[in-house]
């Protein structure tokens, strides 16, 4: 009896292996826009949903824009496929976390102006990262010039630009949310919001490749399917959210995890689709210098086709009733 539970178990296991296919799955921030990712493998969503997802932190943007181009990983939560897709890369949205870009400003507070960053530094985690895209989209706004009023200096993770701003190496720089809380205890203050701006604009989401979602549909249902339910999870779950994303935020500061928890509840949709306007906003920002995106339509960004797919399978009823 017992050799037979024995071969039962085994020959379950193996059925069970069978079914979960290994992913890796890219995110480029330690912020609040990215704890969904984390949640969905802490909390088994992914392995509920045939996964065994490999989760794996890029430094900034720019890395893991080049890593989901290069297709390892296939799926990555960044903010810039917008001049990826422009370059001629295949890469699109087919969901999204922000529709505005949820950036501070923060700096000692010989500064309180955004103007009075006239001749100073501001870092940013990296060019072409989403914080780089909006630093140039506030300083636009109060007509200031990138690299001729004010300096952009590529400074690293939010710990390192805080370090960089204690050292006099930078003046300021910008942060989500989940970061402010960190940069008001080593003194700085929070000079601008940048929701005041009160600007449609296409932030994070998850991306894939076109390729990938011909090749391999069922794979990419399955991430995006753990992608909306963690968001679900999160809104139901508060200590254990709090809980995983402490975990990779490598921190127990109760503000810090407050923030970054209140504001994913407060500004990520249920139903996460990319917001188009806010692409084309990206688009007429960059027209001047980047003649391909005065031609560009926003449709050619973002596949939605998987999410119009979870809406006719019920999906999202079934999240609700869930959750």
């Amino acid at each position: 009896m017992r050799i037979l539970f024995l071969f039962f178990v085994l020959v379950m296991g193996s059925a069970e292996a069978q079914d979960v296919k290994k992913i890796k799955i890219g995110y480029p921030a330690i912020s609040y826009n990215q704890i969904h990712i984390w949640i969905a493998k802490d909390a088994g969503i992914y392995r509920r949903h045939g996964l065994d997802a490999e989760v794996i932190f890029f430094r900034g943007g720019q890395m893991a824009t080049q890593a989901l181009v290069a297709g390892d990983p296939p799926i990555v939560n960044i903010g810039t496929v917008v001049p990826a897709n422009l370059q001629g890369h295949d890469i699109v949205l087919i969901a999204s976390s922000e529709s505005s870009y949820n950036y501070s400003v923060v700096a000692k507070p010989i500064i309180t102006r955004v103007e009075q960053l006239k001749g100073k530094r501001l870092g940013v985690s990296g060019f072409g990262s989403a914080s780089h895209n909006a630093a140039l989209i506030l300083l636009k706004k109060f007509n200031l010039e990138a690299g001729k009023d004010v300096a952009l200096v590529v400074a690293g993770p939010t710990m390192e630009r805080l370090s960089a701003v204690e050292a006099g190496r930078i003046e300021a720089t910008i942060l989500t949310p989940s970061e402010t809380p960190r940069a008001r205890k080593q003194g700085l203050i929070e000079v601008f919001d940048m929701l005041e701006l009160n600007i449609e604009v296409q932030g994070n989401g998850f991306a894939t490749s076109r390729s990938f979602i011909r090749s391999q549909r069922d794979t990419a249902l399955s991430a995006l399917r753990s992608y909306v339910e963690a968001i679900y999870f999160i809104g139901k779950n508060k200590d254990e959210s709090k809980r995983i994303a402490g975990k990779y935020m490598r921190t127990t500061e109760q503000d810090v995890l407050d923030a970054t928890y209140d504001w994913f509840v407060k500004r990520v949709a249920k139903r996460p689709y990319p917001t188009l306007k806010g692409i084309q906003y990206l688009l007429d920002e960059m027209a001047p210098k980047v003649p391909q995106a005065k031609t560009a339509k926003p449709e050619q960004f973002v596949d939605v086709s998987l999410l119009q797919q979870l809406e006719k399978e019920g999906f999202f009823n079934e999240m609700v009733k869930r959750y």
